[in-house]
């Protein structure tokens, strides 16, 4: 759980300075319902395919879809979390009540790390997306806690890096480590043993980059148990399951123990019923976190129909099924998560 002592501030008017800025990105409850939109490379991916084109999405096509999501969905979330390359347009459309996450790692970087160390975008730093209006910095990062130390080392130092930097400007510093198998996991089976074993993979990486030398702030954290292989929820669907609702609850558990930090849980992609059942379970295990961040579960279906039908398509779909999307998800947040100011120190 969260310990006071583990606060990574230098000085009091430094917290105070993070704190405000961290206060901008929570609605008036202390909870933080973030829309995302900071998808990249994945999401001129997704536009592509929608439109049956090998031809490579436009900069200006990325902007419209972001402005769009942030112009009609930012009015019912607390914060908006967008990249600096194609995403600053839509911060002038966003609601202004609605704070500003920005991401400052580079996308498209490979997913095991093994070839590609991870990068920030070069020509920012975070002094530059605080000038253009960040309240609160991003970072994306793969990591396997079992894999080679010579690959972790730099990763953790990447990390430290970027966490010196936010201190430096009093600005909250959200980490989001990803997991992902390693050579450890047996080919046979992969899905299954992968479901089996993320649960340690998370507890083990939230560990980790919830201490002081890092500087995070609130870590953005995937669920440790997959939902199409939890037996007893809806969501899920394997014939083979990798744990019981009861192991479920206590593997959620196992990351609250764990965390020294605020959480925030990511949708992954994962439908708006599926998300709302995992608050939910979450809740019931009694883990402290103080919101979500909420991307594709709230605009993917959107992409094709604005691929087809142009922006107009979009905005009416928007304005019905996304704004209804993210309020079920906003009012589950209320009745699960905790504010943030209960899971920080006073003062």
């Amino acid at each position: 759980m969260y310990r006071r002592e583990d606060l990574n501030y230098t000085s009091i008017e430094n917290m105070r300075n993070k704190l405000k800025r961290l206060r901008s990105c929570a609605d008036e409850h202390g909870i933080i319902t973030a829309l995302a939109i900071d998808h990249r490379t994945n999401l001129a991916q997704a536009l592509a395919v929608a439109r049956g084109s090998h031809e490579e999405v436009s900069a200006s096509d990325l902007g419209t879809f972001k402005r769009l999501v942030t112009r009609i969905l930012s009015p019912y979330a607390s914060a908006v979390l967008l990249d600096p390359e194609y995403g600053l347009d839509a911060l002038a459309v966003r609601h202004p009540s609605t704070g500003v996450i920005l991401a400052y790692e580079r996308s498209g970087y490979s997913a095991n790390g093994r070839y590609e160390p991870p990068e920030v975008i070069p020509d920012y730093s975070v002094r530059r997306l605080v000038e253009v209006g960040a309240q609160a910095i991003k970072v994306l990062l793969h990591y396997n806690p079992f894999d080679s130390p010579d690959i972790n080392r730099v990763k953790q130092a990447y990390v430290e890096r970027i966490g010196a930097e936010c201190q430096a400007l009093e600005v909250p510093f959200f980490l989001e480590p990803l997991v992902y198998p390693g050579k450890e996991i047996a080919e046979e089976d992969a899905e299954l043993n992968f479901a089996q074993a993320k649960p340690t993979y998370v507890v083990l990486t939230v560990a980790e980059f919830g201490q002081p030398r890092y500087g995070v702030d609130v870590l953005k954290v995937e669920w440790p148990i997959v939902p199409t292989y939890t037996a007893g929820l809806r969501s899920c669907r394997a014939s083979t399951p990798a744990y019981s609702r009861e192991e479920a609850i206590e593997l959620l558990r196992a990351v609250g123990i764990a965390a020294s930090k605020p959480l925030v849980y990511l949708s992954a992609g994962y439908s708006a019923a599926t998300v709302c059942e995992l608050l939910e379970l979450t809740a019931e295990a009694g883990v402290p976190f103080c919101g979500m961040v909420c991307g594709r579960a709230l605009w993917q279906e959107g992409i094709s129909l604005y691929a087809r039908e142009g922006s107009a398509a979009l905005e009416r779909w928007l304005a019905q099924e996304g704004v209804a999307t993210l309020q079920t998800i906003a009012r589950v947040l209320h009745r699960c998560a905790t504010p943030w100011w209960q899971l920080l120190p006073s003062g």
